[in-house]
């Protein structure tokens, strides 16, 4: 293998691994308690905690989103590639700034939205990078792809022999071709 291939496969897990990443800090900073609201005056009410889900509502689709396009990174390439750079880019800028807004606006609690942001951030990154270098990154194997011609000992035969289509059509009325007849 080529150090340029290696580089490249090591690129491609990385931009994965860190795709992830946003993606698990995003749900995991949602899923904690951001705010306690709690009544005072005449009457009494108890404190009540919200979740960054609960003020973010949109947050955790988005870093589901994320999540998938991890994973779609490995499956694509090309020109499908670098568009889902963008769609990762432009799902990560919410989730940066929907966080960033709620620590600085002291809506929250600034350790669990910045957290956020950072998830949003790291997603971003990876979409941008897919951007730019993921045309030269390795797809997944191309072994299984239906060939785009047939193989070239096939066509200078001519095509199928006489014997082969009789081999198959032996076979289709359930006799064994490779049995000497008697």
């Amino acid at each position: 293998m080529s150090g340029t291939r290696r580089t490249d496969r090591r690129e491609l897990a990385r931009t994965v691994v860190e795709c992830v990443a946003g993606a698990a800090l995003t749900l995991l900073a949602t899923s904690r308690t951001w705010r306690v609201v709690s009544g005072s005056g005449p009457v009494s009410v108890p404190a009540h905690r919200l979740t960054g889900g609960q003020i973010l509502p949109w947050a955790s689709p988005i870093a589901l989103v994320g999540l998938a396009g991890a994973g779609a990174l490995l499956a694509v390439r090309g020109r499908v590639r670098a568009v889902l750079g963008v769609l990762l880019m432009v799902a990560a800028l919410p989730l940066a700034l929907g966080g960033s807004y709620a620590a600085t606006a002291g809506r929250a609690q600034a350790g669990w939205s910045l957290l956020c942001a950072l998830g949003g951030l790291l997603i971003g990154h990876a979409g941008l990078t897919a951007l730019l270098r993921g045309a030269s990154w390795p797809a997944l194997g191309s072994r299984y792809e239906r060939p785009t011609a047939p193989p070239t000992e096939y066509l200078e035969r001519g095509g199928p022999s006489r014997s082969d289509v009789a081999m198959w059509d032996a076979l289709d009325r359930g006799e064994d071709p490779t049995r000497p007849s008697d």
